[in-house]
């Protein structure tokens, strides 16, 4: 496969100078080397200037409502688990208005990728403070400044038990793809934070500032220690861009016994016999 041969034919609507355009670049990328086809893909979106990258990427696509992409991911990859299942979604989408369905989402497993938009900003409604914002980001709506600490996903996605748990940035584009594709790999929740500058809407954190402070994890860091995981995530001053977590765990599919039968999308409905149920609507 090719990264063409996912291109899609809808036009961009992402501002100039958007971070999401490295990691739509990136996305494709890991697409093409997985080497699986289109049809086989399904990318799942809530709410969101994030929530658009499905529209620009040749594959199956489900759009949903503001924090609900991980529900319908995860009903998607139950009934057809031979779909790769992949959500993007935004800071606000997911650790905001979704975050209820963060936390339990990891709790269950299920095996699909996550890929946040990280930009610390709500963008498609033009400006005002995400749960990541930085203390001090003055916005139309904050004009004081930002007074809360932000929401940290890493540290709170290893502290459920995350088995993949990994940070990018839109810039480096070839390291995200190898995090992406890694995730994808993973069997279970992976999710892959991604610090996306959002050139509108966020004078604070620009490409500029993050090339002042990103790096590489390198590879002495042992990915199966989560104590280590989590002094990484925690680092504010320089921030650490790769896998964090890494460890097997039984998946929802596995847990469940789903993984032995047939996937719902291959039954025939006609020979089920739902006459017990419909009699308790008697």
């Amino acid at each position: 496969m090719e990264t063409k041969d996912f291109d899609s034919a809808d036009p961009v609507a992402w501002c100039g100078g958007c971070g999401n355009f490295g990691m739509q670049a990136a996305l494709k990328t890991a697409l093409a080397r997985l080497g699986k086809q289109p049809h086989e893909l399904l990318l799942v979106s809530g709410i969101g200037q994030a929530a658009k990258m499905p529209h620009y990427i040749k594959a199956n696509f489900f759009n949903g409502l503001h924090g609900r992409a991980l529900p319908a991911a995860a009903a998607a990859k139950i009934a057809n688990r031979a779909l790769t299942v992949i959500v993007t979604t935004g800071d606000g989408d997911c650790y905001g208005e979704g975050g209820n369905h963060f936390l339990h989402n990891i709790r269950r497993n299920v095996d699909m990728t996550v890929i946040v938009h990280d930009n610390q900003i709500y963008g498609l409604t033009k400006g005002q403070a995400s749960p990541t914002s930085e203390p001090g980001m003055k916005t139309k709506i904050q004009p004081g400044g930002v007074i809360l600490a932000p929401f940290p996903p890493l540290e709170t996605a290893l502290a459920l038990g995350c088995g993949f748990v990994a940070r990018g940035y839109a810039a480096e584009k070839e390291h995200l793809a190898e995090l992406i594709l890694a995730g994808i790999k993973h069997k279970g929740f992976s999710l892959i934070d991604v610090f996306q500058p959002c050139a509108s809407f966020n004078k604070l954190n620009t490409f500029d500032w993050y090339a002042a402070r990103v790096y590489k994890v390198g590879p002495e860091h042992d990915t199966a220690d989560k104590g280590a995981a989590m002094a990484l995530a925690a680092q504010r001053e320089r921030l650490p861009i790769g896998v964090m977590y890494s460890s097997k765990k039984p998946s929802y599919e596995e847990l469940s016994g789903l993984d032995g039968r047939a996937p719902l999308v291959e039954a025939d409905l006609g020979k089920i016999d739902i006459s017990g149920a419909l009699a308790d609507f008697r």
